[in-house]
């Protein structure tokens, strides 16, 4: 063996580097087939550009990691905390969220020139020795932090190209695991006390925290997501014009907005067709539906004599069938788990201050990077979003 080898195997912190590379190159990637124009584009206030995407997953590292820890470290850009700084009240002003889009400078090049810098204060921070039990966990949070960026970068590209009124593929090559339903069951379960929340090794965010003790009736739960036939078949019925199906909130919305269908769906020439990442395609009908509201997931289930399953139901169920091509609407509010305490500082602002006015989500989706979905992930959105990879599992 070399002797210039043996540092590099003694170092303990070698799997952190590793990893940090990993997940910090994905990022690129994802945006790799993206044009310079593309980075820049900001279509509603829940899309932020790939841009800001790129830079705030990079002040993440030098904000909580670097500056405070690495004896030396001058940060890149004073302004760049003004201007990647997301919602951490704790950290300082920020640019608005609606002001994402205004930001052409800085520009895309100097948004990776960022991430070339903090990458290596990274490097070699992580080889320094400086790495602290604690700050492992801030890392490992850091890195998950990436990865839920990455899961928005793909859909706010979708969104981005997907309402650019030429419909450009993203990739040419199908980039999407095509599932198809297959037959649907009822799967039942017996009334009981079952328990839910994260439990074991490894990562989770703080709102799985809590495993605890839920009794719940009897329940069945769809072994299948609800395809695109359904829905289609919901939509010919008049789903969209029948208030009897929906939430007040949720019909003001329908009418409000003129929703027929779901988004980046486009009836052309007697057909129905949607955006995809690969282009403009014909509906498949045996596919999952997907960019569906919490208001259209709960109204459909009306349509169907049925309702959406509770978080605990879904839990308690989802080793029984497959999950993970949507994220799938539950009709539990996001609310924090029994005993649940926000982290102090800036940390404690990450998942806690959310918990009003939103309803929970499960699963994953195919936008979500690889081992980055377990069972007790609590996704949340508000009732009205449709442009995250959302889908429908009944229940009754």
């Amino acid at each position: 063996m070399k002797k210039d080898a043996l540092p590099v195997k003694a170092n303990p912190y070698k799997d952190w580097v590793k990893k940090y590379f990993e997940v910090r190159n994905r990022s690129v990637e994802i945006c790799s087939p993206l044009e310079i124009e593309d980075y820049v584009v900001q279509p509603v206030v829940d899309v932020s550009p790939p841009k800001w995407h790129l830079g705030h997953t990079t002040w993440f590292f030098e904000t909580f990691i670097l500056q405070s820890n690495f004896p030396g470290y001058e940060v890149f850009d004073p302004q760049y905390n003004f201007v990647f700084n997301s919602y951490y009240e704790t950290i300082g002003a920020r640019v608005i969220r609606t002001d994402r889009g205004n930001l052409s400078r800085p520009s895309v090049s100097d948004v990776f020139k960022y991430r070339e810098y903090v990458d290596q204060k990274m490097d070699e921070f992580l080889q320094s020795g400086y790495l602290t039990q604690p700050l492992e966990s801030l890392l490992e949070l850091g890195l998950n932090h990436e990865q839920q960026h990455q899961e928005l970068l793909l859909t706010d590209i979708k969104y981005i190209l997907g309402h650019n009124p030429l419909f450009p593929a993203y990739k040419k090559e199908n980039i999407s695991k095509k599932e198809s339903a297959g037959n649907s069951e009822m799967i039942s379960f017996s009334e009981g006390i079952y328990e839910i929340g994260f439990k074991g090794e490894g990562f989770c965010f703080d709102n799985e925290l809590g495993r605890h003790r839920i009794y719940l009736n009897d329940f069945k739960i769809s072994s299948q997501l609800v395809t695109n036939k359904e829905y289609v078949e919901f939509m010919e019925a008049g789903g969209y014009e029948d208030f009897r199906h929906w939430h007040a909130e949720g019909w003001d919305w329908v009418k409000q907005n003129n929703v027929k269908s779901p988004l980046y769906w486009h009836f052309i020439d007697g057909k129905w067709m949607n955006y995809t990442l690969n282009g403009l395609q014909e509906i498949d009908l045996e596919e999952a539906v997907c960019h569906i509201s919490f208001f259209e997931a709960s109204a459909f289930a009306s349509w169907k004599g049925k309702r959406l399953p509770t978080e605990a139901e879904w839990e308690a169920a989802s080793a029984c069938f497959n999950w993970g091509n949507r994220w799938e609407w539950t009709n539990s509010a996001y609310l924090p788990y029994p005993g649940y305490t926000k982290e102090a500082g800036a940390v404690g602002e990450y998942n806690g201050k959310f918990m009003v006015n939103q309803m929970v989500l499960r699963g994953a989706s195919v936008a979500t990077p690889p081992g980055h979905s377990r069972n007790t992930y609590r996704n949340f959105f508000p009732t009205h979003l449709q442009w995250q990879f959302t889908g429908i599992r009944l229940a009754q």
